[in-house]
């Protein structure tokens, strides 16, 4: 049993009959009363993020979770086919599971995927940063450079993302996998 005292960002903990990962805590100690943790929690399975407050006498239990490298091959219909790094064993993953991270996911791609105790698969860990080519976007007219908005473009994953005027189809963008949103122009 871990108290609020082993709350960390990152630890996977079992709540409500889900399990849930800590995106964020506060701990709070107000000047009358005992002290408590505001945390934001992120559902494992669902990506639902909710926000509790746990008391100094809450005890909840920590899941370690299984992470393992794995390549992701190809998309197979409703599954996506991914391949461990080590063994070379491949299997077949839900599209549940991938959910949105999929338009962001590139053919022999390094992902991170978690196991649970159990062996299910609970989900997936993108890298930081990927790289994907604007497949379509709106052409650039002189002079609009200087406007701090965008135009929208779309990569060949089919993302939907905000731009600077500068950029043009064909052109190689960083894209930020925890926003979805454009960071610059890559090399």
């Amino acid at each position: 049993m871990a108290t609020i005292a082993d709350i960390r960002n990152g630890m996977i903990i079992e709540f409500k009959d889900d399990l849930y990962q800590v995106v964020d805590f506060l701990h709070v100690k107000p000047g009358k009363g005992p002290a408590f943790m505001r945390t934001k929690l992120k559902s494992v399975r669902t990506g639902r993020v909710l926000d509790n407050t746990f008391r100094d006498s809450d005890n909840f239990n920590e899941v370690r979770v299984e992470r393992r490298k794995m390549e992701y091959l190809y998309h197979d219909g409703a599954f996506y086919v991914m391949m461990d790094t080590e063994t070379y064993e491949q299997m077949q993953v839900d599209a549940k599971v991938i959910g949105d991270a999929d338009k962001l996911m590139l053919e022999n791609m390094e992902v991170t995927m978690m196991f649970a105790p159990n062996g299910e698969i609970l989900g997936i860990d993108l890298p930081v940063n990927v790289i994907q080519t604007i497949a379509e976007c709106e052409p650039n007219v002189k002079g609009n450079t200087a406007s701090g908005s965008g135009k929208t473009a779309y990569t060949e994953t089919g993302l939907r993302l905000t731009v600077p005027f500068f950029v043009e189809t064909g052109d190689k963008v960083k894209i930020d996998t925890r926003t979805g949103e454009y960071v610059e122009r890559a090399n």
